[in-house]
């Protein structure tokens, strides 16, 4: 159940994070709105997980995948490039979470 918070948790932060950039300074309300809502549901899932998952664990999974589905995102609402060394990078931030998930003995399964 710790995960599936997790991840309600980071898709929230993800569609906070791609709203902000149409928000255009919270100069339009609904992205601002989106904005807004979106950080409070975010914090508040991954506080919900810090009751099982170590902060340093939760933290990592929830920055290291939002930062990659916020690039995807990027990418295809926004047009943004990713140049083959930001693909190996994120490349590598999602080994990182891997390895985090499921080898690391700090997380509790």
């Amino acid at each position: 159940m710790v995960y599936l918070i997790l991840f309600v948790a980071i898709v929230a932060e993800v569609v906070a994070t791609s709203a902000l950039k149409a928000a255009e300074g919270f100069t339009r309300p609904l992205p601002s709105i989106i904005v807004v809502v979106g950080y409070a549901i975010a914090f508040y899932c991954l506080s919900l997980t810090l009751r099982t998952l170590p902060v340093g664990i939760a933290y990592a999974l929830w920055s290291g995948v939002g930062i990659v589905l916020v690039a995807g995102i990027g990418a295809v609402l926004y047009g943004q490039k990713l140049d083959l060394a930001a693909i190996v990078g994120l490349g590598l931030i999602i080994a990182g979470v891997l390895v985090v998930n499921l080898l690391s003995k700090s997380v509790s399964h």
